[in-house]
């Protein structure tokens, strides 16, 4: 039986206890999966359910409440719809000491940041459960959000549509940027709750690891722990063959400070989604309004940059590091974000892996609104370089156990000898 469908019934048990048990709601529920393929081969990061009521929550059911926590708000009168997260304890490669905490604890402060956007697109967390605990089951309790996912009609749109979606989603990432942090957050990295119910650093899960003193410490130290678990790989090996490993280690000790050098306010920390992509904002179609931005299950409290090497699929693009084909399309988009779009702009080529008119149009609509970006943000070239050799010590298709099972061998010993190849070749341009 596939991985993620072998605890499906004991699942939705767990979501129908918890809505008795926590919201004392007795009555019959729906409870539908959402986006759900019982067939996927890949483990899902979280298990997301559909609640509909049997009748809505009204105030004279007060008992009809989650017990208070921070962050937390009463399920408001009337709601007929809840959605239910529950954390995928076999997810590779997230820390379950403070997943939860760190994702309500992020939502809270973005809902602060965009509180000047009506309607809200946040939404309103009603109880979580930690799954820090040994075998326990994280789960988060949350408004459902109006709309559908932005990806299912980006594509459709002409470019006039997409100027005002594109304008919607810098405004969004202009106020995580401009958030003022509270001065209990003093580091770079994931954050949780302390006693007294503030908002602190601690470790990233997608890490398991922090908080960092700075930007440059958290990517040093996840080069060093990405090359620990590449030792162990049998594909990988450590990248000891060819004597690559050596090169890799004196990069982290004596490049990245090189290559940090440059950025520019490099102390600067703010909100990062993480995960800022199409298939993450929800839309309405009949406004032309986006509805939601949902999922912070990857978010952190890291410099602006970081958000352009992990976001924005459908807007542009990731801001990547050096390419090896210098003359490409990826490489020529590289330039422009950093030094200006060229006029005309080249020719989209079918099924190419650019569509410049709307790479333009997500740049003009950042410029618009005063967002940090990457042609503002110096010295980000060098960090998407340190970025790039981050991503290459653990290749996923190497690495993951889910992708190894669909490889053949040789497929995967192709990919591990292309990724080497990128990695001697990035090294030696930068002077390793």
């Amino acid at each position: 039986m596939n991985h993620n469908h072998a605890n499906y019934q004991a699942r939705l048990d767990f979501v129908g206890a918890l809505l008795r048990d926590k919201l004392l709601l007795k009555e019959e529920a729906d409870i539908v999966p959402v986006q759900y393929d019982p067939e996927s081969p890949f483990k899902y990061n979280n298990f997301v359910y559909r609640v509909t009521l049997g009748s809505p929550v009204l105030s004279s059911h007060a008992s009809s409440r989650i017990t208070p926590q921070s962050t937390c708000v009463p399920i408001p009168d009337g709601a007929k719809q809840l959605i239910v997260r529950l954390a995928n304890q076999e997810t590779e490669g997230m820390s379950m000491a403070n997943r939860v905490e760190n994702e309500v604890a992020i939502i809270s402060l973005a809902a602060a940041a965009l509180d000047g956007f009506q309607p809200h697109v946040v939404p309103r967390v009603y109880g979580w459960g930690s799954a820090a605990p040994k075998s326990a089951q994280g789960w988060i309790v949350q408004e459902l959000m109006p709309g559908s996912p932005l990806a299912e009609v980006l594509g459709e749109m002409d470019l006039d549509q997409k100027r005002k979606t594109f304008a919607q989603m810098a405004a969004l990432l202009k106020g995580l940027q401009s958030y003022k942090l509270p001065e209990t957050i003093t580091g770079f990295g994931g954050v949780t709750f302390d006693d007294a119910g503030r908002i602190v650093g601690a470790p990233m899960p997608t890490v398991g690891a922090g908080p960092w003193p700075s930007y440059e410490a958290h990517f040093r130290s996840r080069l060093e722990a990405s090359l620990k678990k590449a030792q162990d790989n049998q594909y990988i090996k450590g990248w000891q063959p060819n004597r690559l490993r050596e090169r890799l280690d004196k990069f982290i000790s004596d490049g990245v400070p090189a290559q940090f050098h440059a950025l520019s306010s490099k102390g600067d920390r703010v909100i990062t989604h993480g995960d800022f992509n199409a298939s993450n904002l929800l839309f309405d179609p009949v406004s032309g309004r986006i509805t939601g931005l949902i999922d912070f299950d990857f978010a952190a409290i890291l410099h602006p940059s970081y958000e352009f090497l992990r976001s924005f699929d459908g807007a542009g693009g990731q801001f990547r590091g050096w390419y090896m084909d210098e003359e490409s399309d990826e490489a020529a988009l590289r330039d422009a974000k950093l030094n200006g779009f060229p006029s005309p702009l080249p020719a989209t080529k079918a099924d190419g892996p650019v569509q410049w008119e709307d790479a333009k149009a997500w740049e003009e609509a950042l410029e618009e609104v005063g967002a940090k970006r990457p042609r503002t943000l110096q010295g980000i070239d060098a960090v998407a370089d340190v970025d790039t050799v981050l991503q290459g010590i653990l290749p996923w298709r190497v690495t993951n156990s889910d992708v190894l099972k669909l490889q053949t061998h040789d497929t995967i010993m192709q990919c591990r000898d292309e990724k080497e190849e990128h990695l001697d070749k990035l090294l030696r341009r930068l002077g390793f």
